[in-house]
């Protein structure tokens, strides 16, 4: 059984970087918008730049953070002896848990585009999207939705 901990704490760890990051895409709608009617506008790229989006976890952080906890409490008990031991677990819970938190906080984070959009009504929009398409600078985009959920597709 002693063997079998790191294993399961090594998968709860790789579950913890699985974040739903469809939301961010340009090329995935969801059932919503499948079967609603989305606005169109028409522009140019004024600006743009690469930025990062930091995806939510879907456990919001609890398995980066336990995760790691639990493997730094494994590995602090395998130190010294008494008490000595007793202050290592310590020490490798609270050290695998921030561990944990950066890992999955790293692992929940995409290449994105920031772009400044020049509409052809003459109003800049700036949008940010995952970067699955390359993008440039006077380029002709549809700007597709309205609100929370708008996302630009090449002309």
């Amino acid at each position: 059984m002693k063997h079998l901990l790191p294993i399961l704490a090594i998968g709860l760890l790789t579950l913890a970087g699985c974040a739903n990051t469809a939301p961010y895409s340009g090329n995935v709608y969801s059932g919503n918008q499948a079967t609603a009617a989305q606005n169109v506008t028409f522009g140019t790229i004024s600006a743009l730049r690469q930025v990062q989006i930091q995806a939510d976890s879907r456990a919001s952080g609890l398995l980066g953070s336990g995760g790691g906890a639990v493997i730094g409490g494994m590995l602090g008990n395998q130190v010294g002896g008494g008490t000595g031991r007793q202050l290592a677990t310590v020490a490798g819970v609270i050290g695998g848990a921030v561990a944990g938190t950066k890992i999955e906080e790293s692992a929940n984070r995409m290449a994105a585009w920031e772009m400044e959009i020049r509409q052809d009504n003459g109003q800049n929009v700036v949008i940010v999207q995952k970067a699955e398409q390359n993008f440039q600078v006077g380029q002709r985009v549809r700007i597709i939705g309205s609100g929370n959920n708008v996302s630009v597709a090449p002309y």
